[in-house]
């Protein structure tokens, strides 16, 4: 009775782990590799999947989500000889799990080393400047190569970064020097730049008022003049008006010798021909006068007439 319940439980073991192996859960965006007696049979999909136990087995579970992958630095020697260590991130996905299995033994060090020998390739043909400043054309000219021979072993790059690029440190100590002297060279330029934006401004405002002063000067000079003018009218028609006679005339070119001679700048002043005849006449009025009040006077009036002719005669 013993060796019946102990082969019974072996069988029961045997169909447990038979039905095990019979039934594959293969989780999401994942496939795995069926082979029978060392032969690809199929590749299991995402889900339940029967399988024969003891007759199929499962090759190799590959996840098929975009994966990440950053290689180490490597060392490129550019056109003008210099040493460039590069960091690398490659954005690939497994697009044909059978492919990913057979084509290629490890298709994670193939791409590495591609990636590789490609770097070289490209970084040869381009100076250190160049280098510095074409990571896009790094970047697309590295995926097109990697993807044309990738595309055999049933991966797809999506995408290729260049983490870093670092120069030698000497090249390293160059460029800073030469960065800070570009800076300092364009922050004098900027200086003088202002400084003679600001000359032209103050010059400008300079000019605006000059001309501003200038305008209102000539300005005044016109209402000046113009006033002048209207008074010189009022006054021609004011004695027209009053039509005045010898006398009068005569006594306010009197009136306006002592005008004449103000100032220390007049040296010489010309007395005009009319005031003799002006002096005539007024003489005459006033001798009249004296021959009214009494003799004497008229002589008196006679001298003095004689000394003002004087300076007319000089």
């Amino acid at each position: 009775m013993a060796p019946v319940i102990i082969v019974l439980i072996i069988l029961v073991v045997l169909v447990f782990i038979a039905l095990i192996k019979t039934i594959q859960v293969i989780p999401q965006a994942s496939a795995a590799i069926v082979e029978r007696f060392g032969r690809y049979t199929r590749t299991l999909n995402a889900g339940l999947n029967i399988v024969v136990p003891f007759i199929d087995t499962i090759r190799n579970r590959i996840d098929l989500r975009e994966q990440v992958v950053p290689f180490p630095p490597q060392p490129v020697i550019t056109q003008d000889n210099l040493v460039v260590n590069i960091d690398t991130v490659i954005y690939y996905q497994v697009t044909d799990a059978r492919a990913a299995t057979y084509e290629v033994a490890s298709y994670i060090q193939a791409i590495e080393q591609l990636t590789v020998t490609t770097l070289r390739n490209i970084i040869g043909g381009m100076d250190l400047e160049r280098t510095l400043t074409s990571r896009e054309e790094i970047n697309a000219a590295l995926r097109g190569v990697l993807d044309e021979a990738t595309g055999k072993w049933g991966i797809r790059v999506n995408r290729v970064e260049l983490k870093a690029i670092e120069p030698p440190t000497s090249i390293q100590d160059s460029m800073e020097k030469q960065m800070r002297a570009d800076r300092d060279k364009r922050a004098a330029i900027l200086q003088a730049e202002g400084v003679r934006q600001s000359e032209i401004l103050r010059a400008e405002g300079e000019k605006q008022s000059a001309i501003l002063i200038a305008e209102g000067e000539a300005k005044a000079a016109a209402l000046r003049a113009e006033g002048e003018a209207q008074a010189i009218r009022t006054v021609f028609e004011s004695i027209h008006a009053g039509d005045p006679d010898q006398k009068l005339l005569s006594y306010q070119y009197l009136q306006m010798l002592p005008k004449i001679a103000e100032g220390d700048a007049n040296k010489l002043w010309i007395v005009p021909s009319e005031i003799g005849d002006a002096l005539k006449g007024l003489s005459g009025a006033i001798g009249n006068f004296g021959s009214l009040g009494g003799g004497s006077g008229g002589g008196n009036a006679g001298t003095s007439t004689e000394r003002r002719e004087k300076p007319s005669i000089d």
